[in-house]
């Protein structure tokens, strides 16, 4: 049983790497002639990949889809609610900012 556990942590693992490097190429993609530019579409994929990568480390590695379901909807919840709050935030800050 140890062994199946063990790649399936490898198997997440290398996810949430594939997804930080992901990032990282949305990155620096974004940059031109050397001068960094805030770009939405960047910022916004950032706190979506943030955001699933938290779900995943909650459910994988603190083990919470083996918890009472009150508490896998409750870390749901925080999830969509941090995204919801930092996402809101972001594009009223770019609305209304010179």
């Amino acid at each position: 049983m140890s062994v199946t556990f063990s790649k399936r942590l490898m198997i997440v693992w290398m996810i949430l790497s594939a997804m930080t490097v992901v990032y990282v190429w949305l990155d620096h993609s974004a940059d031109q002639d050397g001068t960094l530019r805030a770009s939405t579409v960047v910022t916004v994929s950032a706190i979506v990949i943030a955001l699933i990568k938290v779900r995943i480390i909650f459910r994988e590695f603190m083990e919470v889809n083996h918890a009472p379901a009150w508490l896998c909807r409750l870390t749901d919840g925080w999830v969509v609610l941090i995204g919801t709050i930092l996402l809101g935030t972001y594009l009223v800050g770019s609305a209304i900012a010179p």
